[in-house]
């Protein structure tokens, strides 16, 4: 419990950092344009990528950074994009999924358990249990007809977008974007 608490109060401290703000709206304009780029596959999956800054700012300033950011780019988002109505609960997702994704990476290495673990644990609350709620309210739908479909799809998707996180996580490790993310003084000092 201990190790939760300090975990959330580095977090927190980020938070307040420059460096960290200025990161983040990095983050959140590469978000909005990955949000253009997506695969339709059938009628009811697709492959998105904007996500994946959404989970780089969580493994970068843990949990209280990642779910403010995962609320604050969810009403930018549907700003740039209105795709249906506003309903504050996918928002309400936008935040738990950035606190669960930072929780689970924040000053850990990025491993392919672990993503797949923090995946699992995301599309069970957020994707498949929340969201389905969200979407029966909105529709007037039972819950247990969108059930099935819903469960599945995720199930599809988890693997692949598990993958694309790792591949996408490990390619900037590998090239040093976090070192310099992290701690901007690596490449030397700042000049005088």
């Amino acid at each position: 419990m201990k190790r939760l608490a300090t975990l959330f109060t580095q977090s927190y401290r980020e938070i307040r950092q420059v460096r960290t703000i200025t990161t983040c709206a990095m983050f959140a304009a590469i978000s909005v344009v990955l949000g253009y780029f997506t695969i339709q596959l059938g009628n009811y999956i697709k492959i998105g990528f904007s996500g994946i800054a959404n989970e780089l700012v969580d493994y970068l300033f843990g949990p209280v950074v990642g779910g403010c950011f995962g609320g604050l780019l969810d009403v930018l988002k549907y700003l740039v994009k209105p795709t249906g109505e506003f309903f504050p609960g996918f928002t309400l997702n936008a935040v738990l999924a950035g606190f669960l994704y930072g929780s689970f990476f924040y000053k850990r290495p990025l491993t392919m358990p672990r993503i797949l673990l923090a995946k699992l644990v995301v599309v069970m609350i957020c994707n498949v249990g929340l969201s389905t709620l969200w979407l029966s309210m909105l529709y007037g739908k039972g819950f247990m007809v969108l059930l099935p479909a819903r469960f599945i799809k995720n199930m599809i998707m988890w693997p692949i977008d598990s993958l694309i996180l790792y591949t996408v996580g490990k390619a900037l490790e590998t090239s040093g974007v976090f070192r310099i993310l992290k701690n901007p003084l690596v490449g030397g000092a700042l000049p005088k």
